[in-house]
């Protein structure tokens, strides 16, 4: 059976040109500020505005004919509901998104308007999860997972393997962690193409089920909060492939509040002149608190999205603001 590793490299080639290799940009206002170099990995110019493009594309490149015909079903909080629906339009594979009540309308339109059927599960993004999985073997359709898939896991490693190729000498690189397919993925790439990279996992304070599996070495249910990091937000499914890949591939781990995360966000924006979500918010934020430990090093932060509704956006700003 081919490794993970192995997956991304196939994936790194089989996913373009529906994918584009995204841009790693320096900033000069992050860099002189903090005194590292800081470069920044544009997930959010993709097309969707998130990383999510990746996994789903190659998902929906590998399946088998006959589950092409069926169509799929999948679960998403929004930004991997687009990326599945984009790679469904374009490969004529019919796509359903289950999503959680709590997810923003701004992303129940997005993913409506590239053709997939919506569903609306009340509850949380796990419930969203079960609830497509149970109807997808209901309906003998496959599920595409939003992070617990090899697959999946193996798209999102394609952005490891162009931060290899982008910057080979990186010191260490800051991803958002929410089920671990980003930083699963992209840290799997790193350990094998760029090994003196430390990989570091940042959390909201209101929802780290992740990194307290991590602690407790198991799966666990953890309180979960309102964040600005919807994205990243929800409990991570039981079973899922993501754990024992975040044992292995992540160094190091931080936790940053919302008004960090705000601060982050308006940085980027005032600084950059790029509105971003509060998932690529907190990767910069973990940059922003542990920066005195990578003075005069190399480092990169992943933007993994731009899928804010203004309202959640201005309410950032002002939270920024205190």
């Amino acid at each position: 059976m081919p490794t993970l590793f192995d997956r991304i490299l196939d994936a790194h080639q089989g996913i373009r040109p529906q994918v584009p290799v995204s841009t790693l940009e320096r900033s000069r206002l992050l860099s002189d500020e903090l005194g590292c170099e800081v470069w920044l990995k544009t997930e959010h110019l993709m097309p969707t505005g998130s990383f999510k493009v990746r996994g789903s594309a190659n998902k929906i490149r590998v399946l088998g004919e006959s589950a092409k015909r069926t169509g799929v079903i999948t679960a998403s909080t929004g930004n991997h509901g687009q990326g599945v629906a984009r790679a469904g339009n374009l490969a004529g594979v019919g796509v359903t998104v289950y999503v959680a009540s709590s997810t923003t309308p701004a992303k129940m339109a997005a993913i409506r308007a590239m053709g997939a059927e919506l569903v609306v599960v009340e509850g949380g993004a796990l419930d969203a999860e079960q609830e497509a999985r149970r109807q997808a073997e209901r309906l003998g359709k496959p599920y595409v997972a939003p992070y617990n898939d090899l697959d999946t896991v193996a798209g999102q490693g394609t952005l490891g393997v162009e931060l290899a190729e982008q910057a080979p000498d990186l010191d260490a690189v800051f991803v958002c962690t929410g089920g671990g397919g980003l930083i699963g993925g992209t840290g799997t790439a790193l350990k094998r193409l760029s090994p003196r990279a430390k990989v570091v996992g940042v959390w909201p304070e209101a929802s780290t089920c992740m990194l307290d599996s991590l602690k407790a070495g198991e799966i666990i249910e953890t309180p979960e909060f309102p964040t600005l990091s919807d994205g990243s937000a929800g409990a991570v499914e039981p079973g899922s492939v993501t754990f024992g890949i975040c044992q292995e591939v992540i160094d190091e781990t931080v936790t940053v509040t919302e008004p960090e995360i705000a601060r982050a966000m308006r940085k980027i924006a005032e600084g950059e002149r790029w509105i971003v979500e509060g998932a690529a918010g907190v990767a910069v934020a973990g940059l922003i608190r542990t920066a005195g430990q990578y003075r005069g090093k190399k480092v990169a932060v992943v933007l993994c999205g731009r899928n804010v509704a203004l309202e959640t956006f201005l309410g950032a700003m002002a939270l920024a603001q205190e």
